[in-house]
């Protein structure tokens, strides 16, 4: 913020007797900071303005900080972000650490679609050391689009048994520790690895077909019990013939991908779809064979010319084992999808099987004119197979909850996302992200 020199009393946020003295805030002003945030109007010389366009996070700092200066344009802002990676959910606790995130289109052509890539290092109340870096990029006209990510993590996975809930009728001792009845977390501790690939290729009109490798490796296994058979994840194990300390899923990937969608943080219209295959193989390191299916739809429908982020958002998405054995801390279930982030309400991992499916419905809406703050209702129905007969399809868990969006950057619609959700068993609890769940 500048004045010139000796014009006495600063006109907007701070006060000084010229470009010698300390700037400091003056808080009689402090009214004008909530009506600039609440209308998301800017000040310039001491006076309130109007302003149309939406209000990010990054315009509340300039209106702070500089208040006479104007603001960016929408089209010359930066797409690339540094945050604190604040985060909290019932699995991991409380999490610290820093995160970045871009987006932008990628060359000249106005069709291609929006490109993002994120990286984060952090570390949670809970003991999890977490260090990511991932990426879908669009190239120029859409002609290839490459998705992937690379994982180096320290982890502490609760661990809750197999199946969907349904109580468990007979079956033997072994049974009844894998489906784990009574939901008593078992605490497992391993480093993980994961290094994934795919590259598509547009072959027509918002359609692309892709293929790629995918390697999941986790080490030093620990879990709290001394003996085999005294947890969920050593019955399984010696089950299906997978070491008690160690795993390695490797395997080829191959997908159909449709996208109609104008945004992949924050869509309001359009639809993405992707069906892939997946097949495990012990030749190139797998510790098992295995192939499974793998679905996620979405749709996204804006309600209104004036207001398109006001939204009615669908999603569904699905994981089938169609022969072999996958590890344990590798089969479906809840937040297992590729952005865990499904089936708020409950703990990762909380309901799982070799079949698993999980459907997702969201109504967001703004909640100030200057769309610096959104609101969310949601909803979730889960369901899988267990190890004792029940079928998928056969049994529901919901999930449901409602949260905030503070507007972080207008120019690729990132969000801060606060979600309270609920589901049965008990479970609830607050989950903190950046950009919508799906």
């Amino acid at each position: 913020m500048m004045w010139g020199p000796g014009r006495g009393r600063c006109p907007n946020f701070c006060c000084g007797d010229g470009a010698n003295k300390k700037q400091t805030l003056n808080y009689r002003k402090l009214p004008l900071i909530v009506l600039v945030i609440l209308t998301g109007h800017g000040v310039v010389r001491g006076q309130v303005v109007a302003r149309r366009e939406p209000y990010d996070f990054n315009d509340l700092l300039r209106s702070v900080i500089h208040p006479g200066k104007r603001p960016d344009s929408l089209h010359n802002r930066s797409g690339i972000i540094v945050v604190p990676n604040i985060a909290a959910n019932p699995t991991i606790g409380l999490q610290g650490g820093i995160k970045a995130v871009a987006g932008k289109k990628l060359g000249n052509d106005p069709t291609t679609l929006f490109s993002i890539a994120a990286t984060s290092a952090s570390i949670t109340t809970k003991g999890i050391i977490y260090f990511y870096v991932n990426h879908n990029l669009f190239t120029s006209g859409n002609k290839w689009n490459l998705q992937g990510n690379l994982v180096v993590a320290k982890t502490v996975t609760p661990d809750f048994g197999i199946g969907i809930g349904r109580g468990l009728k007979g079956g033997s001792p072994l049974d009844s520790v894998l489906a784990d009845p009574a939901h008593v977390p078992y605490v497992i501790r391993s480093y993980y690895y994961s290094f994934r690939e795919k590259v598509y290729k547009n072959v027509a009109r918002h359609l692309f077909v892709g293929a790629g490798m995918s390697f999941e490796i986790r080490r030093n296994i620990q879990r709290p019990d001394t003996t085999n058979n005294a947890s969920p994840s050593s019955v399984y194990d010696n089950r299906y013939g997978f070491p008690q300390d160690h795993y390695s899923s490797n395997g080829f990937l191959f997908n159909l991908e449709y996208i109609t969608r104008d945004n992949p943080n924050r869509a309001y219209k359009g639809v993405y779809a992707d069906v892939g295959f997946r097949a495990n193989q012990t030749w190139i390191g797998s510790t098992r064979n295995s192939a499974q299916l793998t679905t996620d739809v979405r749709k996204y429908f804006s309600l209104s010319q004036a207001n398109p982020e006001t939204v009615i958002a669908l999603w569904n998405w699905g994981s089938y084992l169609l022969g072999g054995a996958i590890p344990y801390f590798e089969l479906p279930g809840t937040a297992r999808d590729g952005t865990f982030r499904s089936g708020r309400g409950y703990l990762s991992q909380y309901f799982k099987g070799t079949q698993f499916n999980d459907t997702e419905g969201e109504f967001r809406f703004p909640i100030l004119a200057n769309k610096f703050l959104s609101g969310v209702v949601f909803g979730s129905l889960q369901t899988g197979n267990d190890e004792h007969g029940t079928r998928i399809f056969e049994v529901f868990q919901p999930g449901y909850g409602g949260g905030l969006r503070v507007l972080f950057n207008k120019a690729t619609r990132t969000n801060l996302a606060l979600d309270y959700a609920w589901g049965t068993f008990g479970n609830k609890g607050f989950f903190l992200n950046l950009n919508e769940a799906f």
